[in-house]
């Protein structure tokens, strides 16, 4: 795509300001490392376009902290009280999703994966956001803990604007055929292969 121009117009019937505003759904996998920090980055990008920006982890331990977290805690914190940017929210299913209030210490990985889920879909059904990152959403996919025919066909019928990121290894076939966009990160080096342990400012 040579200078934001597309290759080819498709003969959709659609006029290029509707074109160019169709909600994207966009997947990164593969085993590299970027996945998620490329999703936020996108969000950045949402939260400076004044969209409603919403994170989800899945899998991740509460104990974990990730400092995209943080950083748009304040962004949402600048948002509410000087109207720049738009609202954030941020919820993480390892310490018991936020709406819930229920610790995530003894709950079952996958009850609170279909729960997280089914919230998910019940916010697009009710377009409360404009932007969602669902950040290792292809390992409860993987493992059987939400079905994959339910979540494509629920992001394929999304109503309304919303842009959705999906991040994660292993992303199933099935979501990488309805996706519009879909990258691969390719580990070609990485500092562990030396035996390096991550790195504040660099893995969190």
């Amino acid at each position: 795509m040579p200078q934001g121009q597309p290759i080819a117009v498709p003969d959709d019937g659609l006029t290029t300001r509707a074109r160019r505003n169709t909600p994207v759904l966009a997947v990164h996998t593969g085993p590299g490392k970027g996945k998620s920090t490329a999703a936020f980055g996108m969000a950045l990008r949402a939260w400076n376009a004044g969209m409603s920006v919403a994170v989800f982890q899945f899998v991740k331990s509460a104990k974990w902290k990730v400092g995209e977290e943080s950083a748009f805690a304040a962004l949402g914190r600048l948002s509410a009280e000087q109207g720049i940017g738009g609202s954030v929210e941020w919820h993480k299913m390892g310490s018991g999703w936020s709406w819930t209030r229920k610790s995530g210490s003894d709950d079952d990985h996958a009850a609170a994966a279909a729960e997280g889920w089914t919230e998910i879909a019940g916010r697009l059904a009710q377009q409360r956001h404009d932007f969602y990152v669902l950040d290792e959403f292809t390992y409860p996919l993987k493992w059987g803990w939400v079905d994959v025919d339910e979540v494509v066909e629920t992001l394929l019928a999304r109503p309304g604007g919303q842009h959705v990121v999906i991040t994660g290894r292993d992303a199933p076939q099935r979501l990488i055929d309805a996706a519009d966009l879909v990258t691969e990160m390719a580990c070609v080096k990485h500092p562990m292969d030396a035996g390096r342990k991550g790195q504040r400012g660099i893995e969190w």
